[in-house]
């Protein structure tokens, strides 16, 4: 039966459940806040520099491949997918570096030079870890959790997979090198997750890497938000940008549509939130139809790191450096800054760093003769109680001075296009609670049926796509949300 659905928000999880529901004979209309689409993937265009704002790391392209399978179409006629090779440079504190890719024996190579007594260790980690990619993506990441019974069914599987450990105890089991337990265990990072505390399930994380490859999109990550946006057009789908959702229209306990900030009512079938689960609830739904997700829970609720991202371009070009498309500098402390980050919830004067240089592969993203970047540091969220309207401008300086004296010599006078975003933008512009990055954060007790479900537990006809949700944040992870919620809607 053909429905009439609304998506609130247009980040991966919205549009790929939009196209999908499209593709399955719905009418579809997107609802998008800011000026156009993208929600965390948005592109600033700055000088003639076009900035990705994020996701960059592309894994199981062939779950966009999907999208476009479904509705009769190719996705290579649409965006153009490279290999990056290494996936990642990993810098340790003394600037010696660490490459991996998928060539097995290349990633053993570089396992050798470092720790020769390892490459053993690896061997078996890389065993053990198809088995969790087995269990947990491939079975498991398209599977709503809406019952606890569902849970029990997969317990017993998950507690021999020693899900109970964390990604670095379970890397440690097999690497000695501390700087290399680093390289395999920072992955969680990647979806606001700390390696001491995040469930060992998403150390399949290093094992979807090496099966798929780690890919970045001609054009910038923004150029699959476009192919997705014309994509939907074809489809038939409807796009409102610069409409901001108030509240969610409920009428006996099943969603009816949602009233705009304009006051303007639109009515569905069936609502689909793509927002940050936390904020949906807590701004969206009136307290008297939340029983079980109170702003109590919510509050209670553990969030992921925040981020700070500055986006920059220079004058010249940087490929005389050691740097590659995807650069992870760690400082010397690990555990303690993330100690700092996670528990503390304090602003450490030192910092890791993920460093993306999309123009080694990519010269299309600036100007002719200039390089662009992002770097990033992960930062507790707004709990810290940091006053980012004065920290920004030292934080920027003092991740700006580092590289400039150990990676990019002469960086400041050459920059001629700069933006940074912190954790009052995650907050304020992304309607992220708390200002975090990544929504809930991935730890055991807040995955799977203990994760905020698809299908929502308080009102009827509102399903959720997006970080917040199962399976969780990064780029198949919430493009596997918006398979449920198009398998759900088609049961209802």
């Amino acid at each position: 039966m053909k429905k009439k659905i609304i998506v609130i928000g247009s980040g991966f999880g919205g549009l790929g459940a939009a196209s999908r529901l499209l593709s399955a004979g719905h009418d579809v209309t997107i609802l998008e806040k800011r000026d156009k689409l993208g929600g965390r993937a948005y592109v600033y265009e700055i000088n003639g520099f076009k900035f990705d704002g994020g996701p960059t790391v592309i894994t199981a392209p062939f779950m966009f491949d999907d999208i476009f399978e479904a509705a009769g179409k190719k996705r290579e006629e649409y965006v153009k997918f490279v290999p990056c090779n290494p996936f990642y440079r990993i810098f340790d504190a003394e600037g010696k570096s660490f490459d991996y890719n998928n060539d097995h024996e290349f990633t053993l190579k570089e396992i050798r030079k470092r720790n020769p007594g390892d490459v053993e260790g690896y061997e078996k980690f890389i065993k053990t870890t198809k088995a969790i990619f087995d269990k947990g993506f491939v079975e498991l990441a398209d599977q709503p959790f809406l019952k606890f019974t569902d849970m029990l069914k997969v317990a017993p599987d998950l507690i021999k997979l020693q899900s109970y450990k964390t990604v670095y105890k379970y890397v440690e089991q097999f690497i000695d090198d501390e700087f290399l337990k680093r390289c395999f265990s920072f992955h969680p990072l990647l979806v606001g997750g700390n390696p001491f505390d995040t469930t060992s399930i998403y150390a399949m994380i290093h094992y979807l890497e090496r099966e798929w490859g780690v890919h970045y999109a001609m054009g910038g990550t923004g150029a699959i938000v476009d192919a997705l946006e014309k994509l939907i057009r074809e489809q038939g789908g409807k796009i409102q940008t610069e409409a901001e959702v108030d509240e969610i229209l409920i009428e006996n306990g099943s969603a009816k549509g949602v009233r705009l900030k304009n006051g303007e009512k639109l009515m569905a079938d069936e609502v689909v939130s793509n927002a940050d689960v936390a904020f949906t609830y807590k701004n969206l739904i009136n307290p008297k139809h939340r029983k079980k997700y109170t702003d109590r829970k919510i509050e209670r609720t553990k969030y992921s790191m925040s981020l700070f991202v500055i986006y920059f371009g220079t004058k010249k070009r940087y490929l005389d450096s050691e740097l590659a498309h995807h650069n992870i500098i760690l400082g010397e402390r690990y555990e303690e800054l993330l100690k700092d980050i996670f528990h503390k919830k304090e602003l450490a004067e030192d910092f890791s760093l993920y460093l993306h240089m999309p123009t080694i592969t990519d010269p299309s993203m600036a100007p002719e003769g200039c390089e662009g970047f992002y770097v990033l540091s992960p930062v507790p969220h707004l709990d810290s109680g940091t006053d980012w309207n004065e920290m920004a401008p030292k934080y920027r300086d003092a991740i700006m001075d580092f590289l400039e004296e150990n990676y990019l010599p002469d960086l400041q006078e050459n920059i001629i296009a700069e933006h940074y975003i912190d954790p009052l933008h995650f907050q304020n512009v992304l309607n992220s609670y708390k200002g975090s990055a990544f929504s809930v954060e991935p730890i055991l007790t807040q995955s799977a049926w203990f994760r905020p479900h698809n299908k929502s537990e308080d009102v009827d006809n509102l399903y959720f796509v997006g970080a917040g949700t199962h399976p969780g944040a990064g780029l198949p992870g919430v493009l596997s949300s918006s398979i449920i919620a198009q398998d759900l809607i088609g049961k209802a």
